[in-house]
């Protein structure tokens, strides 16, 4: 059995989070696993503004999600200390984290002889895009 594990804020759901969920549910396979950990409040402010959907929230809609089959909270923004705990085949990283970051976890990946896939990440869906779209949406009808 293959266990593929992959971290998200899901501060706002959107296609993004659903094809990366997706990808990873099939890379796990038939009789796999995928594990999504959802970075608590302080996780996510180590790098970004408090989400606005409470962590208890994001991780019961993270367990709502068909191809997710267990949700664990992730409790620093790096997900190397659950992927220390849990062993994974897979660590699934967007394209869009730094470098060294996902040098660092392919490194920790080899140790525990699983292997890192980075995924393209896409501007457009981005929760924070949304945010501020829906922001200036909200400025522009006022004025």
């Amino acid at each position: 059995m293959k266990i593929v594990y992959s971290y998200y804020v899901l501060d706002i759901l959107h296609i993004g989070h659903l094809l990366m969920m997706k990808n990873a549910k099939e890379i796990a396979g038939k009789n796999g696993k995928l594990i999504a950990g959802i970075l608590t409040d302080a996780a996510v402010m180590e790098k970004k503004p408090r989400p606005l959907i409470s962590f208890e929230e994001r991780m019961e809609i993270a367990a709502a999600i068909k191809y997710v089959d267990v949700v664990v909270a992730q409790e620093t923004y790096s997900p190397l200390p659950n992927v220390m705990s849990i062993k994974p085949d897979i660590l699934m990283e967007s394209s869009s984290h730094d470098e060294k970051d996902i040098e660092k976890a392919k490194k920790v990946m080899e140790d525990i002889n699983g292997r890192v896939i980075v995924i393209p990440y896409f501007p457009g869906q981005s929760s924070s895009n949304i945010k501020n779209e829906i922001l200036h949406k909200t400025v522009r009808e006022k004025n």
